[in-house]
């Protein structure tokens, strides 16, 4: 029964991974207007695909986080405070952050529509919409699910819950999607620039593959099920 359990476990946390991943890549193309010089109008001009684009947002985080609801019980038989620091980090802030930026994207349609209507200051919306824009490009929500990642990496890696390469590729992957965010937050880079994708590209890969696995694998059930001393400090 454990087994299936635990079979069964790796499935969902596979399908949220991909749901995430997907929509995530599938959001991109559909929010680039707010990167042109004058994007308040290009959003007007598409604003139907940039709220799906928000929605796909704000669905792709709901998807990640419940990974660490599903993983707690196992990561808890090993190292409680790291599964409660999972939790924290993917689970609870990272979706903070991510309804954040759904908001300010529905505001960004919004603004939009009065910007090219005209119906009210012109000046006065452009600097609204520069802030909120300024606002999105703050790598919030990329350091909470940066550290998040690193957590449950390491997890995997030390408890030995799937094959060590997997890991160690994630922990690599994640360590350059951190210094991609720095670098934005430091204004060497820019979101969706060519340098910042390339940064971004492996933990893309990574989230795939590791997926794929835990559908097909699933994790390394002797490991998972087995009775260890908690970490309490």
């Amino acid at each position: 029964m454990n087994d299936v359990k635990y079979r069964n476990t790796g499935r969902i946390v596979g399908v949220l991974y991909i749901i995430g991943t997907v929509l995530g890549v599938l959001s991109v193309p559909l929010l680039n207007p707010r990167t042109a010089p004058d994007f308040l109008a290009e959003i007007a001009a598409s604003q139907g695909t940039f709220t799906v684009g928000a929605l796909l947002v704000l669905v792709m985080g709901f998807s990640l986080a419940f990974i660490p609801a599903f993983m707690f019980p196992i990561l808890k038989k090993h190292n409680e405070p790291m599964g409660i620091a999972y939790i924290v980090f993917r689970g609870a802030l990272e979706t903070c952050t991510v309804i954040i930026r759904f908001i300010c994207f529905l505001s960004l349609a919004s603004l939009s529509a009065d910007y090219v209507a005209g119906v009210q200051n012109v000046p006065a919306l452009q600097a609204l919409g520069e802030l909120i824009n300024s606002i999105l490009k703050m790598p919030m929500a990329e350091f909470a699910f940066g550290i998040g990642a690193l957590i449950f990496y390491y997890a995997l890696y030390r408890y030995k819950l799937v094959p060590r390469w997997l890991p160690i590729f994630g922990i690599v992957a994640i360590l350059l999607h951190i210094t991609a965010s720095l670098l934005v937050l430091l204004g060497l880079q820019e979101h969706f620039d060519t340098g910042s994708l390339i940064m971004n590209l492996p933990i893309a890969v990574q989230e795939m593959v590791m997926a794929v696995w835990f559908i097909v694998k699933g994790f390394r059930v002797e490991e998972a099920r087995r009775d260890v001393p908690r970490v309490k400090n």
